[in-house]
């Protein structure tokens, strides 16, 4: 599953009578992924578009542009039928659609400059003075606009230009009359005045009526703009309910014709031969013979190129030509003629076979390329290659990580949210995004959220969480397994075991990565995959097994003596790492007290070698990035406990806020849930104890205070949640993501590779009933 399916170069040649038959049946087919001709061959040219692809590709931008117009939906309108005379209508809809675009653009440019003198009129119908006394004066100069009352007679007052003035309000309108002192001009007199404060200036519309009057005329010139876009709209709507369908059929008809057409601009051609090549996958290459042979018999010759291998490798069989002159000079001179020999990368080398009645030859690669690429997954992880994909589709040479990261992201998401609630919610969640998207992509996001979900939800059980209540606590931790697990809130020797197995989670997961890019680089040579790739193997697990054996520096200089004395390691181990001791968590929980002294010393000679190695293999470079490699890396995963220990605080604060709590003599928190009388694990009941933390919904005395603090106490438990949740998605489903793409796949992956997109096209829309 780690491969994507395996692919096969093929190549058709045969003549051009039969070209536009053979383009027709491998459409049909969506099967073939064409190879671009490179235009290296003498005497071949790129092909030319079948005749009427111009006037099909015309009509196919006029048919876009009308659904864009009148904005139909592919995915929302059922396709219907193209009957003989589908151009006359396509005609008719597109001088229909024009006219009332053009009607449309129209009464809108109307409706802009009917609400712009509106907008103009208004601050004067403040005023409450008829517009005509507002121009026309010789003596004053008159300014109407909106400003600061104290500032703008502040302003007036000052300027010695100014003889007198006088000043209108109306709302937040000004009217100011000036007259000008002697020698004064009456042009731009309050203007000057104001300069320096704020001041919107509103030109006067010119108009004989009152300003309550011409604004109800341009209010009712609107309303009858407004009107006219509305009969618009329905016009183009009524276009939309009885000509979509068949807009949608004739896109998708015109589509399929224009990429028939344009099918030779691959191809190389002579005046009378063709040849194409595509890649296939190699199981499906003798329903491709079987349906070319069956539509134009042996007019066409097709040939299996290669098999690729799963290696990075130059592609390509050799060119031939046919049937060779009468004298060794012009075998010579159409020998020179070929292009040069290309390395074959075949699992059955090279053969070529003259192209019969094509006149030309068959056995020749047009490029030399890498196959694309169709992942091959389980059914349950093909939702996840959309996150493979997010960084880049893999090569058709590299192990495709699809169904590692659908094995390991919902449950590391899970592990990290670890709630029933939350969990429910989060597939319900994916189930609408499901439902909703009709894209493969939002369906596939859909679907990773019900399994993080579902993860969510199991880890939620074992760990005995709902909405942060424990089960046990109100009556159900009878279930089997329920609450076997904790998030280690509260009980510290649950996070220091979640902080030691994330750190062997990120050791698995890293090696998984690091064995993935041993193979990929195995395609380099077996002396590139040791010192690229089996020296960080050595370097990090020995590193690792150390630290989880009974070996200290001291144990170290004595089983090596050639270590230095300063050896820049801690003489102990910390307590809960390995041991017996009341603190050691693995050998409380698993019973595992460390790796024995001789394996530690072994560890750290691997990671020895395995610097050494590094330093080989990637220079003085690759040696300081060991500590990140080695071991930063792998304390990266310690970010799960952090989210889990995170995400748990916050669910707990939350209720805590809610309910209250008691706190038992042995430090445990109980929620103070209204109405339980519960005895905890030490034998102390409720009743006995004194609440350290009053809730919203036991504050209060009376019933209306009461009252008001149970509905705070619902609000907030609510919104509290719900920003958990929320939270909980990008911090655990991004932390994951950071450790999938940073992590694990820096350790193999490359991406860049080519996806696979057939010569055809499946029909998208179904047909109206």
């Amino acid at each position: 599953m780690l491969r994507p399916e395996r692919m096969s170069k093929v190549s058709m040649a045969g003549s051009k009578g039969v070209m536009p038959t053979v383009i027709e049946t491998i459409h049909e087919l969506n099967l073939v992924h064409l190879s671009d001709y490179d235009g290296s061959w003498e005497g071949f040219d790129n092909g030319n578009p079948i005749e009427g692809a111009d006037d099909a590709s015309e009509k196919l931008v006029t048919v876009r542009a009308l659904e864009s117009t009148l904005e139909i939906s592919r995915e929302e309108t059922a396709a219907g039928t193209v009957d003989d005379n589908w151009a006359e209508r396509l005609e008719e809809i597109r001088t229909r659609v024009n006219e009332l675009d053009d009607q449309h653009s129209e009464i809108r440019e109307e409706l802009r400059i009917v609400e712009e003198k509106i907008d103009r009129v208004e601050p004067f119908a403040e005023l409450g003075i008829d517009l005509d006394l507002l121009s026309g004066y010789d003596s004053v100069d008159v300014l109407v606009g909106e400003g600061s009352y104290a500032e703008v007679e502040s302003a007036l007052e000052a300027a010695d230009e100014i003889r007198t003035f006088e000043i209108l309000t109306g709302g937040d309108v000004v009217a100011i009359v000036a007259a000008p002192a002697e020698g004064e001009s009456t042009e731009g007199l309050v203007d000057d005045s104001l300069v320096g404060i704020e001041f919107t200036r509103h030109p006067v519309p010119e108009t004989e009526q009152s300003p309550e009057e011409y604004v109800r005329e341009l209010t009712d010139e609107k309303r009858d703009l407004e009107g006219e876009l509305d009969r618009i709209a329905a016009d183009m709507e009524e276009i939309e309910l009885d000509d979509g369908g068949f807009l949608v059929r004739l896109e998708e008809e015109l589509s399929i014709e224009v990429q028939r057409a344009e099918a030779p601009l691959q191809f190389a051609t002579t005046d009378n031969a063709f040849i194409a090549e595509g890649w296939i996958p190699a199981s499906e290459y003798d329903r491709l013979v079987d349906a070319v042979t069956d539509a134009v018999g042996d007019s066409v010759e097709i040939e299996q190129l290669e098999i690729a291998e799963y290696e990075e490798h130059e592609h390509g069989a050799e060119a031939h030509t046919g049937s060779g002159g009468d004298d060794d000079g012009e075998d010579d001179e159409a020998e020179t003629s070929q292009p040069p020999r290309q390395k074959a990368a075949t699992d059955g080398g090279t053969s070529a076979t003259s192209a019969g009645a094509a006149g030309a030859s068959s056995g020749a690669v047009t490029m030399d390329e890498d196959p694309p690429v169709i992942l091959d997954n389980l059914t349950p992880a093909k939702p996840f290659e959309l996150l493979v994909k997010m960084v880049s589709q893999p090569k058709y040479s590299e192990l495709d990580p699809t169904l590692l990261v659908f094995l390991t992201y919902p449950f590391a998401f899970g592990f990290m949210i670890g709630d029933i609630g939350y969990g429910i919610l989060y597939m319900l969640m994916g189930y609408g995004c499901w439902k909703v998207f009709d894209s493969d992509a939002g369906k596939a996001l859909g679907t990773i959220g019900i399994w993080a979900g579902a993860f969510t939800v199991i880890f939620g059980y074992l760990y005995d969480d709902f909405f942060g209540i424990h089960m046990a606590d109100v009556g159900l931790g009878f279930l089997p397994l329920a609450g076997s697990l904790s998030k280690g809130l509260q009980l510290s020797e649950w996070a220091l075991l979640w902080i030691i197995l994330s750190i062997a989670f990120g050791l698995i997961h890293l090696n998984i990565g690091l064995i993935m890019g041993f193979v990929n680089d195995l395609s380099h040579g077996l002396k590139a995959a040791v010192y690229e790739r089996l020296s960080w193997v050595l370097a990090m697990n020995g590193l690792f097994i150390w630290i989880f054996s009974h070996g200290d520096a001291g144990s170290i200089e004595h089983g090596i003596a050639a270590l230095p004395a300063d050896l820049a390691f801690s003489e102990t181990k910390p307590d809960f790492l390995v041991g017996t001791g009341p603190d050691a968590v693995l050998y409380e929980f698993l019973g595992f007290a460390g790796l024995p002294e001789i394996v530690g010393i072994a560890g750290i000679a691997m990671f020895l070698v395995g610097s050494v190695m590094v330093g080989v293999g990637e220079g003085i470079a690759g040696v300081f990035e060991i500590p990140a490699w080695a071991f930063g890396h792998v304390l990266s995963y310690l970010r799960m406990v952090a989210v889990l220990l995170a995400k748990g605080g916050m669910a707990f604060a939350v209720n805590l806020l809610v309910f209250g709590a008691y706190e038992t003599p042995a430090g445990y928190t109980y929620f103070n849930y209204p109405g339980l009388h519960i005895t905890d694990i030490s034998g102390y009941e409720y009743g006995e104890l004194s609440p350290e933390f009053v809730g919203l919904i036991h504050a209060g005395d009376g019933v209306l205070v009461s009252a008001i603090a149970i509905i705070a106490a619902i609000v907030v438990f609510i919104l509290g949640h719900i920003l958990v949740l929320l939270l909980g998605i990008t911090a655990a489903g991004i932390q994951m993501l950071r450790l999938e793409y940073v992590e694990f796949f820096q350790k193999f992956y490359q991406g860049g590779g080519e996806e696979y997109e057939p010569f055809g096209e499946e029909q998208s829309v179904q047909p109206a009933d």
